[in-house]
């Protein structure tokens, strides 16, 4: 059985953490916004407010979620990379869906995601071994290699996907 709330299970990683992997990640994140596309293109009105499971975002709630997750990851890393340890911000998810810029069309978060994932990868492809294990202080979970963090916004991308595939099922 499905477990809606994570569909394709939780974030999981060697405590090494390879090369391949590292790249694999990068792939994972540079081909989100195609596959972003592929699902939600030629979606009607109404499948813009179907949910995954009941009292949960809807598609278009998650494509804009996306948007701002990954431009917090995006920043999150560039912070890690230039400043010794920074400690990032957290910000609050469920009150960010709700602000007024969530109910802008979907295409408009999807053309920043496409922008955003193709300079974030460019970026990650770039990084030395050096500054794939930098770190960043999460006030909440901690300690983050820029390279896990790369798995975790690849698994991230994946995982919402998943639940807007679930929700248009």
């Amino acid at each position: 059985m499905i477990n809606e709330r994570y569909p394709i299970g939780q974030f999981e990683y060697d405590d090494i953490i390879s090369k391949e992997q590292v790249a694999q990640w990068i792939e994972e994140i540079h081909s989100l916004p195609q596959q972003l596309k592929e699902v939600v293109k030629d979606l009607r009105e109404e499948d813009l407010n179907r949910t995954y499971c009941p009292n949960s975002w809807t598609v278009s709630q998650l494509v804009h979620h996306l948007a701002d997750s990954h431009m917090n990851g995006y920043i999150r890393m560039k912070l890690a990379i230039t400043e010794e340890m920074p400690t990032i911000k957290p910000y609050e998810e469920a009150e960010w869906a709700e602000l007024p810029d969530y109910s802008l069309p979907m295409t408009v978060s999807l053309h920043l995601i496409e922008s955003l994932h193709e300079r974030w990868a460019y970026l990650l492809q770039k990084l030395t071994e050096e500054q794939l294990k930098r770190t960043f202080l999460h006030p909440v979970s901690s300690i983050t290699t820029v390279e896990k963090s790369i798995g975790i916004y690849a698994w991230h991308g994946k995982h919402h996907l998943a639940h807007i595939q679930n929700a248009l099922a």
